[in-house]
């Protein structure tokens, strides 16, 4: 309010003295141009600009003008009246002509509208800023809940199998036992707890996947046949936890014995910043839908894992199942640091 009485007095009384009767006319001048103002900034604009109601919103506005002139002229005129008695003679008290001081108003109207228009877009630039900040926090939470959901579909089945082994192998007080039991131990540990970070160590894979592959080679006996290769320095190279440890289960579990024997072959190649992994088993046709639909999962998580950085191929080669995985080694999405 004080910047219109401020504005009225200095387009009013430019060259007056006598400030207080410029300072009772423009008092009369106040209500009109508060209620035209707000009338605009707070009902048409909202209602119907923001809305892209363009022709409501000109009609409005014209009828706005012309009923807001003939309160203008009013004001004018009970301005003139009330505030005749402090008229002096050798000062003049206002120096602005009837016309001016209408388009005196209609520019401060048009000045706060204005105004009134800008912070009302900034505090919506803000609000839509906030808007999507959390619709992005909730598609990240959607994320991370899908994630961990598809980290627990991996693992639950090998569990078991390794444990009936286990128990037969004690039934026989077998001395392979001691040695199934600790390793099915560390796996576990690796599993359950290290399955949590966003990113372990290539060689810690390796070296889980390699006892995961022993306990299924207790569990097999003489029926698998595994040959892994190595090549490049993994020591330092990060992945996402349990990232290869499911295509070997997947083999194992869907993989096919010909010829009395279950084969498997797993390579791994670190080489200029990509992870290079590739798995063969022997299989069969009435498998391969099965194993279509135990991949998915795997996919789901790569894509979430590694959304511009990886390259699946599936195959089947006559009786063999092909899985080959190219891995972009830093371009891993961690979704939160303390995921």
């Amino acid at each position: 309010m004080d910047w219109y009485l401020f504005f009225y007095n200095y387009f009013l009384g430019y060259g007056s003295n006598n400030v207080e009767y410029i300072n009772r006319f423009s008092l009369f001048l106040m209500p009109i141009t508060v209620i035209v103002s707000y009338f605009f900034l707070y009902y048409l604009v909202p209602t119907y600009l923001v809305k892209k109601q363009q022709n409501l919103f000109v009609l409005y506005s014209i009828y706005t003008f012309i009923v807001s002139f003939f309160f203008i002229v009013l004001s004018i005129f009970f301005g003139l009246i009330f505030s005749d008695y402090l008229k002096s003679e050798d000062i003049t008290p206002i120096t602005k002509g009837f016309l001016f001081i209408i388009l005196g108003v209609y520019f401060v109207i048009f000045i706060v509208i204005t105004f009134g228009m800008f912070i009302h877009n900034y505090k919506q630039s803000i609000k839509n800023e906030d808007l999507k900040n959390k619709f992005l926090q909730t598609q990240l939470q959607l994320k991370e809940q899908e994630l961990k959901f598809l980290k627990m579909q991996i693992h639950p089945h090998f569990l078991f199998n390794s444990l009936n082994t286990i128990y037969g192998f004690a039934l026989k007080k077998a001395d392979k036992a001691p040695e199934m039991i600790l390793k099915l131990s560390n796996l576990l540990d690796y599993i359950l707890y290290q399955v949590e970070k966003p990113a372990v160590l290539l060689q810690d894979e390796i070296d889980h996947l390699k006892d995961y592959v022993s306990l299924e080679k207790m569990r097999f006996h003489d029926t698998l046949e595994v040959q892994i290769s190595e090549e490049g320095n993994a020591k330092n190279v990060q992945i996402a936890p349990m990232l290869l440890i499911p295509f070997v289960e997947n083999s194992f579990k869907h993989g096919a014995i010909i010829d009395g024997k279950l084969n498997v072959t797993i390579s791994i190649i670190i080489e200029n910043g990509f992870l290079f992994f590739k798995i063969t088993n022997s299989t069969s046709q009435e498998v391969i839908n099965e194993i279509g639909i135990g991949l998915e999962n795997i996919k789901k998580r790569l894509e979430m894992l590694y959304p511009n950085g990886h390259q699946l191929k599936i195959e089947q080669e006559n009786q063999l199942f092909v899985v080959a995985l190219k891995v972009k080694i830093n371009s891993l999405n961690i979704l939160k640091n303390d995921y």
